[in-house]
């Protein structure tokens, strides 16, 4: 086993807990040991459970567990602060996926840059029936992504992690952008989402 503690001592032994007439019996001593040995594993996970289901504190294996918990599928060239901002925020990402918010906020939980996103959606009501549909012609939308620097982005991992978030409909393009230059000096990647 990998990683494992030898002999990790059980922080409730059961050799002193016994009557005292056991307390000096080697026989006894050494069945008790045994189980303590098997046990104390068992006590350590227990007593430290809710560091487990921490995705701030939890071992990094079973961070990928947590992460099927609450339905978040994370890529493994992600970094291990990254996965767990991603894990701990999962539930939030879910309310707001297949929205500008969600998408701008799943983009500055992987980047940590200033997010703009521009679409072609719009809403409005009408009461007349077969009135025209709100928003532009074919569906899209454009992620632009502003960074100290543009080449720390792995901008594939980004890429499919926005086309996890919006509608399988929407033509998606994704932009990063240096923070230091206004509109130039960044890379782009573009296509349909789905």
């Amino acid at each position: 086993m990998r990683d494992a503690v030898q002999e990790l001592p059980s922080a409730y032994p059961i050799g002193a807990q016994l009557p005292a007439v056991y307390l000096e019996d080697e026989f006894t001593q050494r069945i008790t040991d045994a189980l303590d040995a098997v046990l104390a594993p068992v006590f350590s996970v227990l007593d430290c459970f809710a560091m487990y289901i921490d995705p701030r504190l939890a071992p990094p294996d079973f961070l990928d567990w947590l992460s099927e918990w609450v339905a978040l599928r994370l890529d493994e060239g992600w970094s291990p602060a990254q996965r767990r901002t991603l894990v701990t925020h999962a539930v939030q990402l879910h309310r707001w996926r297949g929205t500008a918010h969600g998408l701008s906020t799943i983009t500055k939980l992987l980047t940590g840059g200033q997010v703009e996103i521009a679409d072609s959606g719009g809403v409005s009501i009408s009461e007349t029936a077969g009135s025209a549909l709100p928003g532009s012609s074919p569906a899209q939308a454009i992620v632009r992504v502003k960074v100290p620097d543009p080449d720390k982005i792995d901008l594939r991992r980004l890429k499919s992690a926005v086309i996890e978030t919006i509608p399988a409909h929407v033509a998606v393009r994704v932009e990063v952008l240096s923070s230091s230059q206004p509109q130039s000096g960044g890379t782009s990647t573009e296509g349909a989402s789905g």
